[in-house]
């Protein structure tokens, strides 16, 4: 702590010495309102040499309407002013000598443009998927069809990722995925994510911002990279504001937002809600293990009775106190939950004795809910040199969750109960960040970039289970199966990152990070408390980037990426709710480290379309994957269970990916786009564990997305997905086809919506198809998930707006939402 403390003295010692004006030529001057003779905020003020279109520098006007570009060198230039509603204004015959060091423009007034802005709907020209150095944005507010669904339906759309059926994202075929909300993270996250991203609806996503390769400044977590998800702001002077309401036979869901902002003050506000309807999923499984010279047979089926809601509500502000200062804070409250009510019907064959199968029933109830708060407090400073600037956060999230569960196995066709639990778990998450970054632009176009942060994560949890005494015909306290626990993690991080020029119009930013992970944890129903020592993580990062042209792009990139095993993972508790199939945590498991290369070429052809087109490798040390372990006999406390597989999470080794991701986006005319993306990569498992057992794979997915645009009030759009099977060190879990189509039409001068969407039309469910194979067992299963539904989607905007080009952020600042 003390190093921190130093580091964070030393960076404000630094910045002081710096805030003073850099020596050179200075232009100053003020941009006016031509009728009103008003200031003009947020104006644009562009300096270039002249003849040449490349900016030197620029800067924006401050709500008095002033402007200062510093430190300019001698020459000839040309100045442009420009304010969105405005005619442009430009002086070129500007000349900079250093025997007048300061230049004075005096006021410069701009001409209205004669078309009005002001109450009506300006429809965003910005492309679907933009490709940055360092990240990729996809405009979720451009897609129709995903709309009236969730998060997930959203994430099916964006380059290199992947969702399944369930809800489970994979990013560039990694399911280690450090997911944000605005750039923020959320205890929620690190209760259920799949339950987090199918309880927030479509219509509340502004856009996703995807980076498989993340850069010093941001987290190590996350072996995939990092998934950041924008929700709908405006920084429009006014009030404005969007309702969608989303009806259907599988998922209901809406949303409602208001912006009002007054020149330096702007405030939002939004709630929302989701709602998965009850629905019945039909199960089977068959396990064959070994005895002796034959082998036993478990056979399962039964039906869940499943459903999930979600409900989240929010408001922010940004602050913009003085003219190098400003503030934005957030608080956002979020509950969610699930149930499900689940029947199996279990026969047990075995190879030596009597051929009667052994039948039973297991009944099972599930309830969970989790509310969380997040809080988020920003102070930016910025400096009359141009990039230089201090941003100091304060972030929180505090959760509370409750599982409820009962479990009943009654031997038949008596119907009698012979085994059976119920169990409370409830507990409390909390996660604190503290960050501090400086970036300091040492010359035209070499920027450095410094900071730390603090990160605490604390969870108390407590289970509480009952067994069934047969005996006694009632429940009583079983210590066995009941455990606390408490788990810390502390997380110390430092970096600098360096942004240069090359050779051959290269440009580079490398950078590293250092991380102190520190945890602390008590399970109390552990035979042997495991401490996990503290460790330490050096993540560097490096980027090369060449444009060809005005419309070409090439990209060269390397991370190293580390997924710590979260408490869940860590917690030895078995869980018995069904007595053949236990789970359990690992507190033996190690950090997975990856390392991973990428090279990407894009091009835009402008009204035509874009493509991209990127190679990766990726190498996983310390591989952790889902493990099963068959076990004809297994104690757990007191009590013995036979015939019986435990699944857990292990280390399973070394996994090597290599791969390509093709994306391409078409418009064939003025009312047909195609678009499409193809993802393929190989995937090589050396299992460590299991000798012997090292796989092979090749996995893809394949999508494509039609839209034709009827008239201007009237488009219709198809959605066509496919996974191939996902393969693990154990076996094969089962690929997917989804499709969905939808049409909407506006109305009240493009104000108002109607949108109909229906997915997997042509069949009830999509069947899943497991097949796994281990040391003395195989086991095939299958899972029918109800897939099929029609929704109807209403979507209104409103609100009184006067736009006004906004101070625009640093590429890499995460915490501000796409443009």
């Amino acid at each position: 702590m003390k190093q921190l403390i130093l580091f964070i003295f030393s960076i404000a010692i630094y910045t002081a010495a710096q805030a003073q004006p850099s020596p050179g030529i200075i232009i100053k001057g003020t941009v006016t309102d031509a009728g009103s003779k008003k200031p003009l905020e947020y104006a644009t003020v562009t300096l270039f040499i002249t003849g040449n279109t490349k900016p030197v520098t620029g800067t924006v006007t401050d709500k008095s309407g002033a402007f200062v570009l510093n430190d300019l060198k001698e020459g000839n230039y040309t100045i442009v002013f420009e304010c969105i509603g405005y005619t442009p204004f430009s002086n070129d015959k500007l000349v900079l000598d250093k025997a007048h060091p300061v230049i004075d423009e005096g006021r410069v007034s701009l001409l209205q443009k004669k078309s009005s802005l002001e109450g009506v709907t300006v429809v965003s020209q910005s492309k679907l998927v933009v490709n940055k150095i360092d990240r990729m944005i996809f405009n979720a507010e451009k897609d129709l069809s995903s709309q009236s669904g969730v998060a997930t339906d959203v994430l099916k759309k964006v380059p290199q990722v992947s969702v399944d059926v369930d809800g489970n994202v994979e990013l560039a075929g990694s399911g280690g995925v450090r997911f944000l909300i605005n750039g923020k993270p959320s205890t929620a996250f690190g209760s259920n994510i799949t339950d987090v991203l199918q309880s927030i609806p479509a219509s509340q996503v502004k856009s996703i911002e995807v980076i498989t390769n993340p850069g010093a400044k941001y987290d190590a977590q996350g072996l995939g990279g990092i998934i950041n998800i924008i929700l709908k702001t405006s920084n429009a002077k006014g009030y404005n504001g969007n309702l969608s309401l989303t009806g259907g036979t599988r998922v209901e869901n809406g949303s409602f937002n208001i912006n009002v902002r007054n020149n330096n003050f702007g405030m939002n506000t939004f709630v929302s809600g989701n709602q998965r309807l009850r629905s019945y999923n039909p199960f089977s499984s068959d396990r064959f293990t070994k005895n002796g010279s034959g082998q036993d047979h478990l056979h399962q089926s039964g039906v869940n009775n499943f459903e999930r809601h979600g409900v989240q509500a929010g408001m922010g502000f940004d602050w913009a106190v003085k003219k190098f200062n400003s503030i934005t804070g957030n608080i956002s409250f979020n509950h969610f939950g699930n149930s499900a009510h689940a029947y199996t019907d279990e026969s047990l064959l075995l190879n030596s004795g009597s051929n009667i199968p052994v039948l039973n029933r297991i009944n099972i109830t599930n309830n969970f809910s989790f509310q969380n708060a997040d809080f988020g407090l920003n102070y930016k400073r910025t400096f009359l040199k141009e990039g230089r600037e201090l941003e100091l956060g304060v972030n929180s999230s505090m959760g509370k969750e409750h599982n409820r569960s009962t479990n009943a196995e009654l031997a038949e066709p008596k119907d009698s109960l012979y085994y059976g639990t119920q169990s409370t778990n409830p507990g409390k998450t909390k996660e604190t960040e503290i960050t501090l970054d400086y970036t300091e632009p040492f010359a035209k176009d070499i920027t450095f970039g410094i900071g730390s942060k603090a990160s605490f994560y604390d969870i108390n949890s407590n289970s509480s289970v009952l067994g069934y005494q047969p005996a006694l015909l009632s429940y009583a306290p079983n210590p066995s199966l009941s455990n606390g626990l408490s788990y810390h993690q502390k997380v110390y991080a430092f970096y600098s990152e360096l942004g240069f020029p090359l050779f051959s119009g290269i440009e580079a930013k490398a950078g590293g990070r250092y991380e102190r992970t520190e945890i602390s944890s008590y399970f109390s129903n552990a035979q042997h408390q495991v401490q996990v020592p503290g460790y330490n993580t050096f993540v560097p990062s490096v980027y090369l980037s060449k444009k060809i042209g005005e419309s070409t792009s090439l990209k060269l990139s390397y991370s190293k990426r580390i997924e710590r095993p979260d408490y869940r993972e860590l917690n030895p508790f078995v869980n018995t709710g069904d007595p053949k199939n236990l789970s359990s945590g690992n507190p033996f498991l190690l950090p997975e480290i990856g390392h991973r290369f990428e090279l990407a070429y894009s091009k835009d052809f402008g009204k035509m379309g874009a493509a991209m087109v990127s190679l990766f490798y990726r190498i996983n040390d310390n591989d952790i994957q889902p493990y099963i372990v068959y076990y004809p006999t297994y104690v757990v406390g007191d009590s013995v269970y036979s015939n019986v597989s435990v699944s857990t999470r292990q280390n399973i080794g070394m996994e090597k990916n290599i791969g390509m991701n093709l994306f391409g986006d078409l418009h064939v005319n003025t009312k047909l786009s195609l678009r499409s993306n193809i993802f393929f990569f190989r995937r090589h498992t050396i299992n460590t564990l299991d000798a012997g057992f090292n796989s092979n794979s090749f996995n893809y997915r394949f999508n494509l997305n039609a839209n034709y645009q009827f008239a201007s009030t009237l488009v219709a759009e198809f959605f066509g997905n496919f996974n191939s099977a996902r393969n693990e060190a154990q076996g094969k879990y089962p690929s997917f086809t989804t499709y969905s189509f939808a049409i909407r039409k506006q109305f009240w001068n493009k104000k108002g919506s109607l949108a109909l969407t229906a997915n997997n039309f042509f069949s009830k469910y999509v069947d899943q198809k497991t097949v796994l194979s281990g040391p003395g067992f195989t086991l095939n299963g299958e899972r029918q998930i109800p897939f099929r539904s029609i929704g109807i989607n209403f979507a209104w905007k409103f609100g009184k707006l006067e736009f006004k080009k906004q101070k625009p952020e640093a590429d890499n600042n995460l915490n501000a939402p796409a443009e």
